[in-house]
């Protein structure tokens, strides 16, 4: 075991892992983060705690990751690339473990033009940071881990023992260069990947034959990306602004459908169009976990967390599995 965490523990026994998301306020207020980790809590292994999602300033994922793993839920730290340097990310790493982090995942990070979307002035303006980028992060806390040193050869007192994850998007272009771009990160020393978001479950598991004919997914544990989509809207808006998400229009036209149902009645057609989106849901979870290769999935109900607990128990993934640290 290399960090004795609950996820590692469940992809190691074989059993597809679960992993949900939550996003921490801009707020100093820790009752958010408790609220949305009861929610989760028992209905994944892990959650992913964001790091400053789409650059808008939050809740620091390590503050937020120890708060969920008070409330007795196992958290994922993100780290992201676009606002720390070497020196300080390293920094973070020793004091998350020393909290009792367990799991890192490492992200480049959204641009900063992300920020000011909607009615936010975010900080289009800010200084992005990129030292390292993501599989040289990967690396460094690979490093620290297995070798006990520094990115710069110094050596640690005391290693921190973590979980090491990366993300990927298999359809983003350019598509041929997908494959390759998740051997540097396997390479570099992830033990689990997480995708984006999976629609095109035909495209996907293209990319994963691939996959499997580098040996890859014997590397890494790969868990398939899910958003759980709310409305037609969302499902648009995905596809056309979203870099590596392909939604089939027969989705579209689901969500399309129970709208309409609705007529003008806009409660009932939020009510249909989210019980459409859940369905959805578990029938890409079903087809994503029977693709070869992967080993769980990472769904994101995006500020919707309260959906995790009908998606998990209708995919028949309840209960999560309950292994003892060895």
């Amino acid at each position: 075991m290399k960090s004795g965490s609950n996820l590692e523990r469940v992809i190691m026994s074989g059993r597809p892992a679960v992993t949900a998301e939550l996003g921490p306020p801009m707020s100093a207020d820790p009752h958010e983060v408790m609220k949305k980790a009861n929610i989760l809590r028992g209905f994944c292994d892990a959650a992913n705690i964001t790091d400053c999602q789409t650059a808008v300033v939050r809740m620091s994922s390590i503050a937020a990751a120890v708060i969920a793993l008070r409330e007795g839920l196992e958290p994922v730290m993100q780290m992201t690339c676009r606002d720390r340097n070497r020196i300080a990310m390293q920094a973070d790493l020793l004091g998350a473990a020393a909290l009792g982090l367990k799991n890192c995942l490492c992200l480049a990070g959204d641009h900063q033009k992300f920020s000011a979307a909607g009615k936010l002035k975010g900080h289009p303006g800010a200084k992005n940071v990129y030292d390292v980028d993501t599989c040289q992060l990967v690396g460094i806390l690979k490093k620290m881990r297995d070798e006990g040193l520094q990115e710069g050869g110094d050596k640690l007192e005391a290693a921190p023992k973590l979980f090491v994850g990366a993300s990927w998007t298999p359809m983003a272009d350019p598509i041929d260069f997908r494959p390759v771009n998740l051997l540097k990160k396997v390479n570099a020393g992830a033990d689990f990947i997480q995708t984006q978001g999976i629609y095109d479950v035909e495209g996907f598991r293209s990319q994963m034959e691939k996959i499997r004919n580098m040996g890859l997914h014997e590397r890494t544990a790969i868990l398939g990306g899910i958003i759980v989509p709310k409305s037609a809207m969302m499902l648009k808006y995905m596809d056309s602004s979203v870099a590596g998400v392909s939604v089939p229009k027969s989705l579209i036209n689901r969500m399309n459908k129970a709208k309409e149902e609705a007529g003008d009645d806009k409660k009932k057609a939020k009510e249909l169009q989210e019980a459409e989106g859940i369905k959805i849901t578990v029938e890409l979870i079903h087809q994503v976990l029977e693709t070869p290769g992967v080993r769980g999935v990472h769904i994101q109900a995006i500020e919707w967390e309260s959906a995790i607990e009908k998606i998990v128990k209708a995919a028949g993934l309840y209960p999560r599995p309950d292994i003892p640290e060895v």
